[in-house]
Parts: structure tokens; sequence; C-alpha cells
């Protein structure tokens, strides 16, 4: 299984902040910056999904997921106009959608979404390396992201809310009213959700692809070591960035001592 550092973690939740430094302005940014530190702790060493099957079930996948998304949309949106496209947002509209698709992932103001999973049996017969938290309230991703936008304050565009609501594609059973409306009037009138989705199943696919390769470099590294034998040479290690305590504490909780 793919697994980050703490080093990794560190960097990629440095990427997210300047992603919101680079790409909004003014009260917008503010309010941004205030709940991305509220949720810091969690949010950095949160995973993208619970079990093995799906995507980035690991300590820090969540931010590395969105990164992904985001970086995919950008690049899709551009494959799409210089084809001829209509596009009818800007490129904040869709960062912001990209960076908020999964923010119910996050759970809700004091609780976790996923915890690990304390069943050995569901860890071993059904891949479940977290599980969904039972104190949450129920609400759909989407709708928990929502929420939260709306507490600290962070006002959405017609098309963000779109891109926002809609990436999951038809694998949201509330989007297929927008996806498959029979009367023209009331079809989608801009592409960012199509593109968003592109992006959210690129980005899951390639996570898929890069734990597959890690599985197998880790088989392949195993068997190779056993032949060997080798004892293992002490090495310096280079002073890497450091977790704030409590993300210390719940990197430990979930990922284990490195």
């Amino acid at each position: 299984m793919k697994q980050l550092s703490e080093q990794q973690i560190v960097e990629n939740w440095s990427k997210l902040i300047q992603l919101i430094e680079d790409t909004f302005s003014g009260e917008r940014k503010e309010k941004l910056l205030e709940m991305y530190k509220y949720f810091e702790d969690r949010m950095s060493v949160a995973p993208a999904s619970g079990k093995a099957a799906y995507h980035n079930a690991m300590v820090g996948g969540y931010v590395e997921h969105v990164l992904h998304v985001t970086d995919c949309a950008l690049q899709i949106k551009k494959l799409w106009e210089s084809n001829g496209a209509m596009i009818n947002f800007t490129d904040e509209e869709l960062v912001f959608a990209a960076m908020h698709h999964d923010l119910g992932k996050v759970g809700d103001l004091t609780e976790d979404y996923y915890i690990p999973q304390d069943s050995e049996w569901h860890r071993k017969n059904r891949g479940e390396i977290f599980k969904h938290n039972p104190k949450l309230q129920y609400m759909t991703v989407t709708d928990r992201a929502i929420f939260l936008l709306n507490h600290f304050g962070i006002s959405m565009s017609q098309w963000e809310y779109i891109g926002l609501k809609l990436t999951d594609g038809m694998y949201e059973e509330a989007n297929k009213s927008y996806y498959m409306s029979y009367n023209p009037d009331w079809g989608l009138k801009s592409n960012i959700a199509y593109i968003l989705h592109q992006a959210d199943m690129m980005a899951t696919h390639i996570e898929s692809d890069e734990w597959n390769r890690a599985d197998e470099e880790f088989n392949t590294n195993l068997t190779t070591n056993l032949k060997k034998a080798v004892e293992p040479k002490t090495e310096t290690k280079q002073p890497s960035p450091k977790l704030s305590e409590k993300s210390q504490d719940l990197f430990d909780e979930l990922f284990g001592e490195k």
C-alpha cells in the first residue's frame, strides 16, 4: 500500500495553502485561510477514502487528492477550450469547486468523517482501513461541504456551486436530474461540472494505479531483501518539516510510528 511520509504531508499542506494564496483575494481569501487554519490538524492527515480498493485510503490522502483533482481540472479545461468547448467560468471558480468537492470528508466542526477501522476482520477481509464515524449526523459529502463553507461565511458563485455539487457525476443519485434532463431548457449551461467530474475520475484512477504500484514494489523489495539478508545500514537523516503536535498525535494514531 502507498504511504506518505510526514515530510510529504507537510509539503502537501503547504502547497494547498499556497494555492489559496495564489488563487483568491480579499475577504474571500481571508475566510478561506481561516477555515483551513481551523481544520489544519485534522485535514492535513485525513484520508480520501476508507478502503484500499478505492483511492488514497491513507494518512494525508485527502489533501493529496484535492491537489490532484485541482491540477487535473486545470489541464482538462485547457483541453476542452482548445477543442472549441464553451468556457463560461473562471480559473478561480474551477479551482474553488475542485478544492472543496470533497470537503465533507473532513467531517463536521468537531468530529472526523473517517476514523481508524478497529476490526481486524474488516481490515483483512474487506480492505477497510478506515470506517465512517458513527457520531456524525448523516449528510452527503457534498451537503456537508456546503454546510461547512456556509458556516465560515464563504460564498459561492453559481458555477462554483454547480461544479462542486456535481463533481461526483452519476455516482451521486441526487445528481441524476442535472445530468439526465430531457428538457433542453433544464440542461447544464456550463461545462464546469463535466470537466470536474473528469478531473475527479482521472485523479482517482491515477491514485489507484500508484497504490497498486506501491504494493508491487513492496512485494518485490521484500523478496529481494529476504534473499540478500543483509544488515540495514545506518543513515544520517536530514532534518525535515514537522507536523504540529496535534497533527503528530493523529498521525501516530492513524499511521503508527514511522
